[in-house]
């Protein structure tokens, strides 16, 4: 697919610059890439529901408001990527990034897990669904150079 812009879908964790560092290596490595994610504000991902669709007075109707709002946008968007990487971060259990990575599994979508090594053996099902699993943002950008430019 090289000269054809890629799409990338960016799951996970919300709280370090890791989709920053991704992109500023794609963007020096001259990549077509193209970028989608979730919202990454954390206060509006939880409240989205809620804000738009009325207050609820039970914490798990207001959760499950703003997941299934937030899953119209993840489902479309990981649709229509190309690849999909999934990070998870050692601050906050992830599942909603794990749930991101079984859907694309699901639906064929080539995936990159990335997280620390200490993650490893409780990812070991969702790596396995992997086809890559790097443990830096710069090797997330070598990995998407080699399969879009087909160069090491």
């Amino acid at each position: 697919m090289t000269g054809e812009t890629w799409t990338v879908y960016l799951s996970g964790e919300i709280h370090s610059d890791w989709r920053d560092k991704i992109a500023d290596g794609v963007a020096s490595a001259g990549l077509a890439v193209k970028f989608l994610g979730p919202v990454t504000d954390h206060a509006s991902s939880d409240d989205c529901g809620v804000h738009i669709l009325g207050a609820e007075d039970n914490d798990y109707w207001k959760d499950h408001k703003g997941a299934q709002v937030n899953a119209i946008r993840t489902r479309t968007m990981i649709e229509k990527s190309d690849l999909v990487v999934v990070r998870f971060g050692d601050k906050y259990k992830q599942w909603n990034a794990a749930f991101d990575a079984g859907f694309a599994a699901a639906l064929g979508k080539p995936l990159i897990t990335l997280h620390d090594p200490n993650l490893t053996h409780p990812l070991k099902e969702v790596d396995g669904a992997a086809l890559a699993v790097a443990q830096t943002p710069e090797q997330v950008v070598q990995l998407l150079s080699y399969v879009i430019e087909g160069t090491l």
